[in-house]
């Protein structure tokens, strides 16, 4: 089950900011003993992949905290952001690191599922944040984009740190993603009441 929430938090993390979860693997194999990749996923750790990645990532942390062009940004992450959580889960979930020493008995077959899987926890992930944002946007008048950003970015900085380090604590994530949801839900729903009692109000007068 490790393999499985390593997978999972790395997924969750390229949700969040798509650049962070694969550098921080590349950087990890290339100079580090804590993760080892898999032989089809070493070219994470190659050194032009990893400036690739880092020049993406600086363009992603500036759009990402200017109102309106986050917006924008959002609908290119879409695609961007699923894509990378299944790299990430396939990549993490095969790896071997402090906590994972035999990665290959639980995907042992059918390696296209973890992609997959990492698409799909990423793109839940990325449509809930792109939810969010107009909200922060709206109750600030803006303001909130640069501080909501490097939120985002810190979180998935700490989710891919702890899904190799300590994947158990992946549950505790998950659980608050679930909780800012369950907030994020009922928020709109708010406004939306808000806003229909407000031209009711019109109306009348």
């Amino acid at each position: 089950m490790l393999e499985v929430l390593t997978g999972s938090g790395l997924a969750a993390s390229a949700g969040l900011n798509a650049y962070i979860p694969l550098m921080l693997m590349g950087l990890l194999a290339r100079y580090t003993d804590l993760i080892e990749l898999p032989s089809g996923w070493q070219w994470l750790g190659n050194g032009w992949v990893l400036l690739i990645l880092a020049v993406l990532l600086a363009v992603e942390m500036v759009a990402d905290k200017v109102p309106v062009v986050d917006h924008v940004n959002d609908m290119v992450q879409t695609v961007v952001r699923p894509t990378a959580g299944g790299l990430a889960f396939g990549a993490g979930s095969g790896s071997e690191t402090v906590t994972v020493s035999d990665p290959d008995t639980f995907f042992s077959t059918h390696q296209w599922v973890p992609v997959v899987v990492g698409v799909f926890i990423a793109l839940g992930v990325h449509l809930l944040k792109a939810a969010a944002r107009p909200v922060v946007n709206a109750t600030t008048a803006g303001f909130g984009a640069p501080v909501a950003s490097t939120a985002e970015d810190a979180t998935s900085v700490l989710m891919s740190v702890v899904a190799i380090l300590l994947p158990v604590l992946v549950l505790v994530f998950a659980v608050g993603l679930v909780a800012f949801a369950v907030w994020l839900v009922r928020r709109r729903r708010g406004r939306r009441r808000e806003r229909a009692a407000a031209r009711a109000a019109g109306f009348r007068v």
